[in-house]
This record gives structure tokens, C-alpha cells and sequence, in this order.
């Protein structure tokens, strides 16, 4: 199996101020975007120059209080060639995996894996985002 890491996900409360503090800190550079205002949501990908792996900053509309450092929504992300294939050597294997997901008005393309702690992975077709 090929496989990559693709990105690291976390929650912000004040989306202008994040962005701001990882391009200053640490050098990152925003991507590329996808809003979603229906849904009160937005995605934001932050990367070095040199391109790789990424951050994935989620804006949720009308957060009004700090999410808590041990519970704001977070995972691992990883790029696979066959992401349905992969998803039913996962479920004969016994693995817990959600269905096949895509974003609000995508077509599916990725899952989560929940490993024995919790800790839950998105397998993502490779080229989906």
C-alpha cells in the first residue's frame, strides 16, 4: 500500500487571528479555501512554500467560547490510491470506520478510522482536495 500524510486538523475560534500567528510563527502560507456558509463553516489549508503536508484550520461560525484544548475536533489525514478498497480491507479487518463521506456538495471521497484509543485518521482518496 502507497500512503502519505496529507494534513493535521484543528479548530479556531477567530479564523484571521490563526492565520496571521502560523504565516508569522512558524512561516505557514494559506493554500487555498473552501467555504461553506450554509453550513457555518470554513477550511483553511495552510502550508509551507515548498508544499507537503498541511495545516487545516476549521472556522466554525459563532463559536463564542475557547474550545477545549482535549476535545476541539482534530485528526490525522492520509492520502491513499483507493480509498473505497482500503475502506473494505478496514471493515473485513474489524476496524471501526464510519461510511464513505465528502464535503456538503462533494461526491465521497474519504472515511475516518478509530484506532483502539479513539484517536480517529481520515482516509482520503489521493487528489480529492
Amino acid at each position: 500500500m502507497t500512503a502519505k500524510m496529507l494534513h493535521t486538523c484543528i479548530r479556531v475560534k477567530n479564523l484571521t487571528e490563526s492565520i496571521a500567528f502560523y504565516e508569522k510563527a512558524l512561516g505557514l502560507k494559506e493554500v487555498r479555501r473552501k467555504d461553506f456558509p450554509d453550513f457555518e463553516f470554513t477550511l483553511v489549508y495552510m502550508a509551507f512554500e515548498e508544499g507537503g503536508f498541511e495545516l487545516e484550520l476549521t472556522y466554525n461560525y459563532n463559536q463564542k467560547e475557547a474550545y477545549d484544548l482535549g476535545n476541539g475536533y482534530g485528526h490525522l489525514a492520509v492520502g491513499v490510491p483507493d480509498v473505497r478498497a482500503l475502506l473494505e480491507e478496514h471493515k473485513e479487518a474489524g476496524y471501526t470506520v464510519t461510511d464513505l463521506k465528502g464535503l456538503p456538495g462533494e461526491d465521497p471521497f474519504y472515511y475516518f478510522l478509530t484506532d483502539p484509543d479513539g484517536y480517529k485518521t481520515e482516509i482520503i482518496q489521493d487528489g480529492a482536495l
